[in-house]
Protein backbone atom coordinates (compact mmCIF):
# COMPACT_ATOMS: atom_id res chain seq x y z
CA UNK A 1 0.00 0.00 0.00
CA UNK A 2 1.02 3.46 -0.92
CA UNK A 3 1.75 5.64 1.92
CA UNK A 4 1.42 9.12 2.13
CA UNK A 5 3.01 11.92 5.08
CA UNK A 6 2.91 15.43 4.20
CA UNK A 7 5.70 17.42 6.45
CA UNK A 8 5.76 21.26 7.10
CA UNK A 9 8.70 22.95 7.95
CA UNK A 10 8.78 26.51 8.74
CA UNK A 11 10.98 29.18 9.53
CA UNK A 12 9.36 32.37 10.63
CA UNK A 13 10.84 35.28 12.87
CA UNK A 14 8.78 37.14 15.20
CA UNK A 15 9.38 40.33 16.71
CA UNK A 16 9.45 41.43 20.56
CA UNK A 17 6.09 39.31 21.56
CA UNK A 18 4.62 37.15 24.27
CA UNK A 19 2.76 35.07 21.80
CA UNK A 20 2.50 31.89 24.23
CA UNK A 21 2.81 32.36 28.37
CA UNK A 22 3.30 29.93 31.26
CA UNK A 23 1.40 30.13 34.49
CA UNK A 24 3.38 32.91 35.78
CA UNK A 25 2.96 35.14 32.38
CA UNK A 26 6.71 34.60 30.62
CA UNK A 27 6.71 33.22 27.22
CA UNK A 28 7.26 29.91 26.94
CA UNK A 29 11.31 28.35 27.10
CA UNK A 30 12.80 25.41 26.80
CA UNK A 31 16.14 24.06 26.74
CA UNK A 32 17.60 22.37 23.59
CA UNK A 33 20.94 22.16 22.84
CA UNK A 34 22.17 22.95 26.11
CA UNK A 35 20.53 26.56 25.13
CA UNK A 36 17.49 28.57 26.34
CA UNK A 37 15.47 29.15 23.26
CA UNK A 38 12.24 30.44 22.42
CA UNK A 39 9.13 28.14 22.42
CA UNK A 40 5.63 28.23 21.41
CA UNK A 41 3.64 25.03 22.63
CA UNK A 42 1.91 22.74 20.00
CA UNK A 43 -1.37 23.12 21.50
CA UNK A 44 -1.27 27.12 21.02
CA UNK A 45 -0.57 26.68 17.66
CA UNK A 46 -3.02 24.28 17.07
CA UNK A 47 -5.96 26.31 18.47
CA UNK A 48 -4.51 29.20 16.60
CA UNK A 49 -4.86 26.70 13.28
CA UNK A 50 -8.49 25.49 14.38
CA UNK A 51 -9.45 28.88 14.33
CA UNK A 52 -8.30 29.58 11.62
CA UNK A 53 -10.42 26.73 9.52
CA UNK A 54 -13.49 28.89 10.08
CA UNK A 55 -12.23 30.77 6.90
CA UNK A 56 -11.51 27.81 5.07
CA UNK A 57 -14.35 25.45 5.55
CA UNK A 58 -17.60 25.34 5.78
CA UNK A 59 -19.18 25.25 9.84
CA UNK A 60 -20.68 21.45 9.01
CA UNK A 61 -17.23 20.42 8.12
CA UNK A 62 -15.92 21.51 11.83
CA UNK A 63 -16.67 20.78 15.39
CA UNK A 64 -16.91 22.27 18.74
CA UNK A 65 -15.07 21.79 22.21
CA UNK A 66 -16.90 21.86 25.01
CA UNK A 67 -17.98 20.68 28.48
CA UNK A 68 -21.42 21.78 27.88
CA UNK A 69 -22.35 18.87 25.49
CA UNK A 70 -25.97 18.51 26.62
CA UNK A 71 -26.52 22.63 26.53
CA UNK A 72 -25.21 21.93 22.74
CA UNK A 73 -27.44 19.27 22.19
CA UNK A 74 -30.48 20.63 23.95
CA UNK A 75 -30.07 24.01 21.61
CA UNK A 76 -30.12 21.53 18.29
CA UNK A 77 -32.72 19.39 19.50
CA UNK A 78 -35.39 22.68 19.66
CA UNK A 79 -33.60 23.88 16.27
CA UNK A 80 -35.15 20.74 14.54
CA UNK A 81 -38.35 20.97 16.24
CA UNK A 82 -39.72 23.87 17.54
CA UNK A 83 -42.05 22.31 19.36
CA UNK A 84 -40.24 21.01 22.19
CA UNK A 85 -39.39 23.28 24.66
CA UNK A 86 -36.22 23.93 26.26
CA UNK A 87 -36.39 22.04 29.41
CA UNK A 88 -37.87 19.05 27.58
CA UNK A 89 -35.04 19.23 25.14
CA UNK A 90 -32.45 19.67 28.23
CA UNK A 91 -34.00 16.29 29.44
CA UNK A 92 -33.60 14.19 26.18
CA UNK A 93 -30.11 15.76 25.50
CA UNK A 94 -29.41 13.95 28.86
CA UNK A 95 -30.91 11.20 27.83
CA UNK A 96 -28.95 10.72 24.55
CA UNK A 97 -25.50 11.08 27.16
CA UNK A 98 -26.36 8.71 29.52
CA UNK A 99 -26.88 6.31 26.46
CA UNK A 100 -24.22 6.60 24.73
CA UNK A 101 -21.87 6.45 28.60
CA UNK A 102 -20.82 10.05 29.23
CA UNK A 103 -21.22 11.14 32.39
CA UNK A 104 -22.57 14.73 33.34
CA UNK A 105 -22.77 15.91 36.44
CA UNK A 106 -23.79 19.64 37.75
CA UNK A 107 -20.87 22.65 37.44
CA UNK A 108 -19.58 23.68 40.84
CA UNK A 109 -21.49 27.00 39.43
CA UNK A 110 -24.88 25.43 39.42
CA UNK A 111 -26.61 26.47 42.77
CA UNK A 112 -30.34 25.22 43.39
CA UNK A 113 -32.25 28.88 42.98
CA UNK A 114 -30.18 29.12 39.64
CA UNK A 115 -28.96 25.86 38.22
CA UNK A 116 -26.98 25.27 35.35
CA UNK A 117 -27.06 22.33 33.03
CA UNK A 118 -25.16 19.62 33.56
CA UNK A 119 -22.34 19.08 31.64
CA UNK A 120 -19.28 16.27 31.02
CA UNK A 121 -16.22 16.26 33.06
CA UNK A 122 -13.85 16.88 30.80
CA UNK A 123 -14.03 18.76 27.06
CA UNK A 124 -15.65 16.49 24.32
CA UNK A 125 -15.17 16.88 21.11
CA UNK A 126 -18.16 16.79 18.88
CA UNK A 127 -18.66 17.52 14.71
CA UNK A 128 -21.55 19.72 14.06
CA UNK A 129 -22.62 16.68 12.20
CA UNK A 130 -22.79 14.29 14.76
CA UNK A 131 -25.12 16.94 17.29
CA UNK A 132 -27.15 16.64 14.16
CA UNK A 133 -27.31 12.95 14.46
CA UNK A 134 -27.83 13.44 17.99
CA UNK A 135 -30.86 15.70 17.84
CA UNK A 136 -32.52 13.88 15.50
CA UNK A 137 -32.70 10.52 17.44
CA UNK A 138 -33.69 12.91 20.36
CA UNK A 139 -36.88 14.63 18.24
CA UNK A 140 -37.73 10.71 16.73
CA UNK A 141 -37.55 9.75 20.39
CA UNK A 142 -39.57 12.26 21.77
CA UNK A 143 -42.87 11.34 19.61
CA UNK A 144 -42.18 7.82 20.87
CA UNK A 145 -43.98 6.06 23.67
CA UNK A 146 -40.79 5.75 25.73
CA UNK A 147 -38.16 8.19 25.02
CA UNK A 148 -34.98 6.34 26.79
CA UNK A 149 -35.81 3.08 25.06
CA UNK A 150 -36.28 4.73 21.67
CA UNK A 151 -33.17 6.84 22.57
CA UNK A 152 -31.59 3.35 23.41
CA UNK A 153 -32.40 1.57 20.47
CA UNK A 154 -30.88 4.04 18.51
CA UNK A 155 -27.47 3.31 19.59
CA UNK A 156 -26.00 6.71 19.86
CA UNK A 157 -22.46 5.84 21.30
CA UNK A 158 -21.89 4.29 17.09
CA UNK A 159 -23.42 7.63 16.04
CA UNK A 160 -20.53 9.58 18.12
CA UNK A 161 -18.04 7.38 16.01
CA UNK A 162 -19.00 7.91 12.88
CA UNK A 163 -18.88 11.29 10.62
CA UNK A 164 -15.85 13.50 12.21
CA UNK A 165 -15.19 16.47 11.57
CA UNK A 166 -11.96 17.72 9.75
CA UNK A 167 -10.66 19.25 13.26
CA UNK A 168 -11.25 16.07 15.02
CA UNK A 169 -9.92 13.54 12.20
CA UNK A 170 -6.62 16.35 12.40
CA UNK A 171 -6.08 16.68 15.75
CA UNK A 172 -7.39 13.93 17.52
CA UNK A 173 -10.42 13.25 20.37
CA UNK A 174 -10.12 11.51 24.15
CA UNK A 175 -13.22 10.61 25.78
CA UNK A 176 -12.13 9.25 29.34
CA UNK A 177 -15.48 7.61 30.03
CA UNK A 178 -15.70 5.52 26.43
CA UNK A 179 -12.24 4.78 25.12
CA UNK A 180 -13.97 3.08 21.84
CA UNK A 181 -14.74 6.66 20.97
CA UNK A 182 -11.05 8.01 21.22
CA UNK A 183 -10.02 9.09 17.65
CA UNK A 184 -5.90 8.62 16.75
CA UNK A 185 -5.02 12.51 15.85
CA UNK A 186 -3.69 12.15 12.05
CA UNK A 187 -1.61 15.69 12.18
CA UNK A 188 1.23 16.27 15.05
CA UNK A 189 2.38 19.94 15.73
CA UNK A 190 5.98 20.00 17.02
CA UNK A 191 6.92 22.59 19.77
CA UNK A 192 8.24 25.36 17.77
CA UNK A 193 11.31 26.45 18.99
CA UNK A 194 14.15 29.42 17.88
CA UNK A 195 17.12 28.28 16.03
CA UNK A 196 19.41 30.54 18.38
CA UNK A 197 19.42 31.38 22.43
CA UNK A 198 17.34 33.32 23.79
CA UNK A 199 16.78 36.19 27.01
CA UNK A 200 13.84 37.34 27.88
CA UNK A 201 13.27 40.98 28.95
CA UNK A 202 10.86 43.27 30.43
CA UNK A 203 8.82 46.23 28.96
CA UNK A 204 8.04 48.60 32.01
CA UNK A 205 4.89 50.71 31.18
CA UNK A 206 2.63 53.33 32.48
CA UNK A 207 -0.85 54.44 31.73
CA UNK A 208 -2.20 57.81 31.97
CA UNK A 209 -5.19 58.83 33.77
CA UNK A 210 -6.86 61.37 30.59
CA UNK A 211 -9.22 62.56 33.25
CA UNK A 212 -6.97 62.91 36.32
CA UNK A 213 -3.74 64.99 33.74
CA UNK A 214 -6.30 67.02 32.47
CA UNK A 215 -6.58 68.89 36.01
CA UNK A 216 -3.71 71.24 36.90
CA UNK A 217 -4.51 70.73 40.97
CA UNK A 218 -3.84 67.03 40.53
CA UNK A 219 -0.08 65.00 40.60
CA UNK A 220 0.67 63.90 37.24
CA UNK A 221 2.14 60.75 38.46
CA UNK A 222 0.69 57.63 36.43
CA UNK A 223 -2.69 56.01 36.50
CA UNK A 224 -0.81 52.54 36.83
CA UNK A 225 2.61 50.90 36.37
CA UNK A 226 3.35 47.82 35.52
CA UNK A 227 6.22 45.26 33.23
CA UNK A 228 5.44 42.57 30.61
CA UNK A 229 8.24 39.92 29.75
CA UNK A 230 8.88 39.35 25.83
CA UNK A 231 11.10 38.00 23.75
CA UNK A 232 11.90 38.04 19.93
CA UNK A 233 12.97 35.04 17.82
CA UNK A 234 13.16 33.24 14.77
CA UNK A 235 11.58 29.84 15.63
CA UNK A 236 11.42 26.75 13.81
CA UNK A 237 8.01 25.19 13.40
CA UNK A 238 7.08 21.44 12.08
CA UNK A 239 3.87 19.67 11.50
CA UNK A 240 2.79 16.86 9.75
CA UNK A 241 -0.21 15.13 8.37
CA UNK A 242 -0.50 10.93 8.06
CA UNK A 243 -2.77 11.25 4.85
CA UNK A 244 -3.92 7.67 4.99
CA UNK A 245 -4.98 8.28 8.74
CA UNK A 246 -6.70 11.30 7.72
CA UNK A 247 -8.75 9.72 5.36
CA UNK A 248 -9.91 6.94 7.63
CA UNK A 249 -10.90 9.19 10.14
CA UNK A 250 -12.91 10.90 7.86
CA UNK A 251 -14.57 7.98 6.46
CA UNK A 252 -13.63 9.16 3.05
CA UNK A 253 -14.38 6.63 0.64
CA UNK A 254 -14.61 8.80 -2.54
CA UNK A 255 -12.41 7.68 -5.45
CA UNK A 256 -11.13 11.01 -5.22
CA UNK A 257 -10.88 11.51 -1.95
CA UNK A 258 -12.14 15.23 -1.74
CA UNK A 259 -12.80 15.65 2.11
CA UNK A 260 -9.40 14.26 2.43
CA UNK A 261 -7.85 16.41 -0.02
CA UNK A 262 -9.87 19.48 1.43
CA UNK A 263 -8.73 18.49 4.69
CA UNK A 264 -5.22 18.86 3.83
CA UNK A 265 -5.31 22.21 2.04
CA UNK A 266 -6.97 23.69 4.50
CA UNK A 267 -5.03 22.39 7.55
CA UNK A 268 -1.58 23.23 5.74
CA UNK A 269 -2.50 26.53 4.24
CA UNK A 270 -4.20 27.00 8.29
CA UNK A 271 -1.02 25.91 10.18
CA UNK A 272 1.22 28.48 8.10
CA UNK A 273 -0.53 31.55 8.01
CA UNK A 274 -1.89 31.24 11.92
CA UNK A 275 -0.01 32.43 14.88
CA UNK A 276 -1.26 32.51 18.72
CA UNK A 277 -2.84 35.32 19.58
CA UNK A 278 -1.43 36.08 23.17
CA UNK A 279 -0.57 40.00 24.04
CA UNK A 280 -1.13 40.77 20.29
CA UNK A 281 -3.01 43.98 21.03
CA UNK A 282 0.16 44.58 23.15
CA UNK A 283 3.01 43.48 20.21
CA UNK A 284 1.11 44.04 16.86
CA UNK A 285 3.40 41.03 16.31
CA UNK A 286 1.46 39.59 13.50
CA UNK A 287 4.06 38.36 10.82
CA UNK A 288 4.09 35.57 8.01
CA UNK A 289 7.26 32.83 7.67
CA UNK A 290 10.30 33.96 6.04
CA UNK A 291 10.18 30.22 4.61
CA UNK A 292 8.22 27.14 4.26
CA UNK A 293 8.81 23.62 2.75
CA UNK A 294 5.82 21.41 2.28
CA UNK A 295 6.98 17.80 1.73
CA UNK A 296 5.21 14.79 0.72
CA UNK A 297 7.17 11.76 1.62
CA UNK A 298 6.36 7.72 1.35
CA UNK A 299 8.24 6.68 4.10
CA UNK A 300 7.93 8.23 7.07
CA UNK A 301 7.65 11.80 8.87
CA UNK A 302 10.83 13.91 9.30
CA UNK A 303 11.07 16.43 11.69
CA UNK A 304 14.46 18.55 10.99
CA UNK A 305 14.83 20.48 13.66
CA UNK A 306 18.27 18.63 14.08
CA UNK A 307 19.47 21.31 11.58
CA UNK A 308 19.47 23.91 14.96
CA UNK A 309 20.63 21.62 17.51
CA UNK A 310 23.92 23.99 17.58
CA UNK A 311 22.53 27.59 18.12
CA UNK A 312 22.67 29.90 14.99
CA UNK A 313 24.88 32.73 16.20
CA UNK A 314 25.38 36.34 14.69
CA UNK A 315 22.33 38.19 12.55
CA UNK A 316 22.24 36.69 9.43
CA UNK A 317 19.31 33.69 10.57
CA UNK A 318 17.43 33.59 8.34
CA UNK A 319 20.28 32.87 5.85
CA UNK A 320 22.32 30.40 7.82
CA UNK A 321 18.64 28.89 8.80
CA UNK A 322 17.90 27.92 5.47
CA UNK A 323 21.65 26.77 4.70
CA UNK A 324 21.38 24.39 7.76
CA UNK A 325 17.62 23.47 7.17
CA UNK A 326 18.56 22.31 3.59
CA UNK A 327 21.55 20.49 4.26
CA UNK A 328 20.70 18.88 7.15
CA UNK A 329 17.56 17.48 5.20
CA UNK A 330 19.76 16.19 2.74
CA UNK A 331 21.90 14.22 4.95
CA UNK A 332 18.83 12.53 6.71
CA UNK A 333 17.33 11.68 3.29
CA UNK A 334 20.23 10.03 2.55
CA UNK A 335 20.93 8.44 5.27
CA UNK A 336 17.61 7.09 6.12
CA UNK A 337 16.22 6.91 2.60
CA UNK A 338 13.20 9.49 3.33
CA UNK A 339 13.81 11.85 0.47
CA UNK A 340 10.07 12.98 -0.88
CA UNK A 341 8.09 12.02 -3.77
CA UNK A 342 7.94 15.43 -4.39
CA UNK A 343 8.38 19.19 -2.39
CA UNK A 344 7.50 22.58 -3.00
CA UNK A 345 9.59 26.16 -1.40
CA UNK A 346 7.88 29.29 -0.22
CA UNK A 347 10.29 32.28 0.56
CA UNK A 348 9.92 35.86 0.91
CA UNK A 349 13.96 36.40 0.35
CA UNK A 350 17.18 35.24 -1.41
CA UNK A 351 18.23 34.80 2.06
CA UNK A 352 16.05 31.53 2.00
CA UNK A 353 17.24 30.33 -1.55
CA UNK A 354 19.28 27.72 -0.29
CA UNK A 355 15.75 25.63 0.75
CA UNK A 356 15.24 25.58 -3.14
CA UNK A 357 17.36 22.25 -3.09
CA UNK A 358 13.98 21.14 -1.09
CA UNK A 359 11.36 21.79 -3.41
CA UNK A 360 9.87 24.00 -6.73
CA UNK A 361 10.04 27.69 -5.60
CA UNK A 362 6.04 28.87 -5.77
CA UNK A 363 3.88 31.01 -3.93
CA UNK A 364 1.82 29.16 -1.20
CA UNK A 365 -1.72 29.85 -3.22
CA UNK A 366 0.22 27.44 -5.95
CA UNK A 367 1.86 25.05 -3.06
CA UNK A 368 -1.32 24.15 -1.36
CA UNK A 369 -3.31 23.56 -5.08
CA UNK A 370 -0.33 21.45 -6.27
CA UNK A 371 0.01 19.49 -2.98
CA UNK A 372 -3.53 18.95 -3.00
CA UNK A 373 -4.03 17.54 -6.15
CA UNK A 374 -0.69 15.36 -5.43
CA UNK A 375 -2.39 14.22 -2.51
CA UNK A 376 -5.80 13.53 -4.58
CA UNK A 377 -4.09 11.56 -7.15
CA UNK A 378 -2.05 9.34 -4.34
CA UNK A 379 -4.94 8.35 -2.80
CA UNK A 380 -6.57 7.45 -5.45
CA UNK A 381 -3.93 5.44 -6.51
CA UNK A 382 -4.37 3.65 -3.37
CA UNK A 383 -6.41 0.14 -3.10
Amino acid sequence: MTRTIVDISVLQTVPPSNINRDDTGSPKTAVYGGVRRARVSSQAWKRAARLDFSERLDTSDLGTRTKRVAELLADAITKRNPAVDADRAQELAELVFKAAGIKLTAPRKSKDEESLPPEAGYLLFLSARQIERLAEVAVDAEASEDAAASIKAAKVKTLLDLEHSVDISLFGRMVAEATDLNVDAAAQVAHALSIHPVENEFDYYTAVDDHKSADDEEDAGAGMIGTVEFNSSTLYRYATVDVDALRRNLGDASDGASATQRAVEAFVESFVRSLPSGKQNTFANRTLPDAVVISVRDSQPVNLVGAFEEPVAGTHRIAEGARRLAEYAQSVDGAYGTAPVSGWVVRVSDAAAPLDSLGERVGLDDAVAQLGRAVAERLTDTP
